[in-house]
């Protein structure tokens, strides 16, 4: 890894597009081959950067109260852990934590947890 590798720019630039519901530059901050978990689940429910869009595009991004508060953040190494508080979706108020993996050319896997 480089000097210059943050892990936690690529979780905040990911969630300041998230709350921005800026599409592509929220999937910019992803690996082209990135996996995503809803835990306890073992099985990934997204696999790839296109399918994260059609996703986020689809159930996230086309509500117009979309956010998600950032409560408290934990950085191990390459692991980034947010607790955030996720509001405008059906089933809000949501208590969630994510745990993001990093490599230099973004966000590979992304473990979600709700509380």
């Amino acid at each position: 890894m480089s000097l210059t590798f943050d892990p936690e720019g690529f979780a905040q630039r990911q969630l300041d597009a998230y709350n921005a519901r800026d599409l592509e530059r929220f999937a910019a901050e992803y690996t082209e081959n990135v996996e995503v978990y809803t835990l306890p689940n073992p099985q990934p429910t997204i696999v790839g950067r296109e399918a994260l869009k059609k996703h986020y595009r689809d159930n996230r991004f086309n509500l117009p109260e979309l956010h998600a508060k950032l409560v408290n953040r934990m950085v191990f190494g390459n692991k980034v852990i947010d607790q955030e508080l996720i509001t405008g979706i059906p089933e809000a108020p949501v208590q969630a934590a994510a745990i993001y993996e990093v490599t230099e050319q973004g966000i590979s896997k992304v473990w979600f947890l709700r509380g």
